[in-house]
């Protein structure tokens, strides 16, 4: 599995390297827009990813050039169209607001719970002054908490690499503050998800007990920004269907 994610990685470093420019930026719920096949290197017209609102506003995104700016209010998410398995996303985001709080949500059922959240592993994307505004009980969370940390939510187990309980913290803080883009890879292929922050791998998980779902960006009470996302899909795993997170008609 190590040598097979460092190859793919590769691929994916080279296939950007050539990458060319987006024909159409917009994105709106019920508008497809294209997206890169990165395995070819080529733009491909006839592909597209579609965002539809899963319990936001239309309000809550919006596009200002090329940017997706999602406003924090209501809580909740917007999902892709369909499921992903095996895949290599790359997107780049800031926060606006100091202790902003966002993410994105793999292998994902986009069905909302208690907190208007759904299931699936979510790759956290805090801004740095979280742990500032969240001290519980005179304890100040530990910086690793914003710095990408990735979780099961909604029933979803994994192993973590670096166990913060049943989370996976990353082993050294590459996040930048309010304002700053930072940019993540995130490879997840058969139930494995290896986060790289700003140019450095410093997280993953393994054994996911959903291994393919939908793909869902999260708003959460502040504005935050994203930009250049591009997804690579892969070759399909041995994935049975209780590892298969439901499809929404």
């Amino acid at each position: 599995m190590k040598s097979y994610i460092l190859g793919i990685t590769a691929l994916f470093l080279l296939c950007f390297a050539h990458r060319v420019p987006a024909q159409d930026k917009g994105i709106q719920f019920g508008t497809e827009i294209d997206y890169y096949d990165l395995i070819s290197g080529k733009t491909d017209a006839g592909k597209t990813i579609q965002w539809i609102d899963v319990n936001t506003t239309p309000e809550t995104w919006r596009i200002e050039d090329d940017l997706l700016v999602c406003e924090g209010l209501p809580i909740g998410v917007m999902r892709s169209t369909n499921h992903y398995e095996n895949f290599i996303i790359h997107v780049e985001w800031r926060h606006m607001e100091a202790g902003g709080n966002s993410g994105m949500f793999v292998w994902s059922d986009a069905k909302p719970g208690d907190n208007r959240l759904p299931g699936g592993v979510e790759v956290q994307m805090l801004e740095l002054d979280w742990v500032n505004q969240n001290i519980r009980d005179g304890v100040k969370p530990p910086i690793a908490y914003v710095h990408g940390e990735l979780f099961g939510v909604g029933g979803v187990k994994t192993i973590p690499d670096n166990p913060r309980g049943e989370r996976s913290k990353s082993i050294e803080n590459r996040a930048k503050g309010k304002g700053e883009w930072n940019t993540y890879e995130v490879i997840c292929i058969d139930g494995t998800i290896k986060l790289s922050v700003n140019g450095k791998f410093v997280n993953g998980i393994s054994k996911s007990t959903i291994k393919k779902g939908y793909l869902c960006l999260e708003s959460e009470g502040a504005e935050i920004h994203f930009r250049n996302l591009k997804v690579i899909k892969l070759p399909p795993g041995v994935t049975s269907a209780e590892q298969i997170a439901a499809e929404i008609n």
